[in-house]
């Protein structure tokens, strides 16, 4: 659960929505919003609760003022976290935030200004569990990567800036695909946010691909990117929670979003999106991820792909997928490729 739209609502409104998201199975809430109020209401939802959740806390984000502010300076993240955690009722953090850097000159500000040492000994100390990154920009995310002191990065995840489109569309289809790939080559999970963008993506008149999308295509597209654990839609009531959750009760064809190929860029056709069934019970896209991330070096996409109930060497070539693939990917010659990479080893 995000907090963009919540945190508009009244205290008791905020309360029962966060504890019925809770009794309803979720599990993993973000605080990065634009509301102060959001943190003594969550104080007050999670008491009796704090140990059945997951919550992310920016380092960065500064609402002492009643209003959210960004600040890369030492003194004013640490006042920050603490009433953050005054607020909420707890004394530690299960996801410390690096928060929203999308520059180079931002990373070298928090690390000259001693805020990264900060988040790195509040670790060491147990106060922070694990250390994430939230950015717009998959090159800084790379480079914190290189790091090697991140385990989570927060994304934002859509076809909408998967495709170059809007405001945080930002880096090619290949930087951002690759950039997933090697979150989940490296065990670094990816929570995401602005699945709808925004909700641009439900609303045709406002969605720069003029269509409509449903919540559980939007919500299944950023499941299926490597890397992904969780995705975090933002609801600003209990019906409109209700209504994210049902994604659970759809069918697939209820969340194919095959249609975004009409939207999409040259660049981005002919890439394998890990989407399509298969008639005799191949998982397509399975194989065609454990293929990439094997490729990259991942020893452990490696036995996922030789533990498939079905691998590449099953395929009959029958053409079912070729004729039905939405990014014109030639899945035959791709299972033949991928038979004869794993070679016996690979037989179903």
């Amino acid at each position: 659960m995000g907090v963009s739209a919540i945190g508009a609502r009244p205290k008791s409104e905020i309360i029962a929505t966060v504890r019925s998201a809770i009794a309803r199975g979720a599990n993993f809430f973000d605080l990065a919003g634009g509301h102060a109020a959001i943190f003594p209401a969550y104080g007050k939802a999670l008491q009796g609760l704090r140990e059945k959740v997951y919550l992310q806390v920016h380092f960065g984000a500064d609402y002492t003022s009643g209003e959210y502010g960004w600040t890369t300076e030492l003194k004013k993240i640490q006042a920050a976290v603490k009433w953050q955690l005054d607020n909420l009722q707890t004394d530690y953090i299960d996801f410390g935030f690096i928060h929203c850097l999308d520059e180079d000159k931002d990373l070298d500000a928090y690390q000259k200004n001693g805020v990264l040492d900060d988040v790195l000994e509040l670790k060491r100390r147990g106060m922070i569990r694990h250390i994430g990154l939230s950015s717009h920009t998959p090159a800084l995310v790379n480079r914190v990567l290189d790091m090697g002191i991140i385990d989570t990065v927060m994304f934002f995840i859509n076809p909408v800036y998967d495709y170059g489109q809007g405001e945080f569309g930002i880096g090619g289809a290949d930087d951002r695909q690759a950039l997933y790939r090697r979150c989940e080559k490296e065990d670094v999970g990816i929570s995401v946010t602005k699945p709808f963008c925004g909700g641009q993506l439900l609303d045709a008149a406002q969605s720069p691909f003029k269509a409509t999308l449903a919540k559980p295509q939007c919500i299944q597209y950023t499941l299926d990117k490597s890397g992904v654990v969780t995705v975090l839609p933002g609801y600003g009531s209990q019906p409109a929670m209700e209504e994210v959750l049902a994604f659970f009760d759809t069918t697939p064809a209820e969340r194919d979003y095959s249609a975004i190929s009409a939207y999409a860029p040259q660049e981005a056709l002919t890439k394998c999106v890990y989407c399509q069934p298969c008639p005799v019970g191949l998982e397509i896209g399975l194989i065609n991820k454990y293929y990439d991330l094997t490729r990259l070096g991942d020893a452990l996409a490696r036995e996922h792909y030789l533990t498939l109930d079905k691998t590449a060497s099953a395929c009959v070539q029958c053409g079912h997928c070729n004729g039905r693939c939405p990014f014109h990917v030639d899945q035959m010659a791709r299972m033949r490729e991928i038979a004869q990479y794993f070679g016996k080893r690979g037989k179903p």
